[in-house]
C-alpha cells in the first residue's frame, strides 16, 4: 500500500510493525499496539529508538493521552468506511492532546475521506492504490468553505459570514 505524508508519496516507511509477542528490535522505529504499550510501558520508556502506537477502532485513545509526547507516530486503523471513530480519535489526539508527531490513517481509507482526515489532523495516509498525491491534492482543494471548526485554522462559513 502506498504511504502519503503531507500529500507526498513516500517509498520507504521507516516504521516497522512489531507484533505483541515478538521481541522489540533495537535498531528500528518500532510500531506497537496500544495493548503492548499499556502492558510494557515502563520497559518501553527506557528505549532509545523512536516508538509508535497503533490504535484499533475498539481502543480508547484516552488511555495514552498522557504519553503522547513519547510517540513519534500514532497509526489509527479505519477498518470500514462506515466506522468514523478514527476521525474522532484524530481530533482528540491532534487537537486536544496537542500531538506533534505523525498521525497516520491506515486500513480502509477512501479517497472521499482524505479532506476530512486532513481537517481532523492526519498528516499521513497508508491506503490502497487509489490514495495518490493527485487524489490528496484534489481532495484538499475541493472545498473552499467549511462548516465545522477544527484546529486547522480554516474559518467556518459562519465566521466568514459574520466577518470573523
Amino acid at each position: 500500500m502506498p504511504l502519503l505524508k503531507d500529500g507526498v508519496a513516500i517509498s520507504d516507511d521507516k516504521w516497522v510493525r512489531v507484533e505483541d509477542d515478538a521481541d522489540l528490535p533495537e535498531d528500528c522505529h518500532a510500531l506497537i499496539s496500544m495493548t503492548r504499550w499499556l502492558k510494557d510501558r515502563d520497559t518501553l520508556l527506557t528505549r532509545n529508538k523512536p516508538i509508535g502506537v497503533a490504535l484499533e477502532s475498539s481502543d480508547n485513545p484516552d488511555e495514552i493521552m498522557d504519553d503522547l509526547d513519547r510517540f513519534g507516530l500514532i497509526a489509527v486503523d479505519f477498518p470500514l468506511f462506515k466506522d468514523g471513530r478514527g476521525f474522532s480519535y484524530g481530533r482528540l489526539i491532534r487537537h486536544r492532546g496537542k500531538f506533534e508527531g505523525e498521525l497516520r490513517a491506515t486500513g480502509g481509507v477512501l479517497v472521499d475521506q482524505l479532506h476530512y482526515l486532513a481537517r481532523c489532523g492526519y498528516d499521513a495516509v497508508d491506503g490502497d492504490d487509489r490514495i495518490t498525491e493527485e487524489a490528496w491534492a484534489d481532495a484538499n482543494s475541493r472545498f473552499s468553505v467549511v462548516y465545522q471548526p477544527t484546529g486547522d485554522g480554516q474559518k467556518t462559513a459562519l465566521q466568514k459570514r459574520h466577518g470573523g
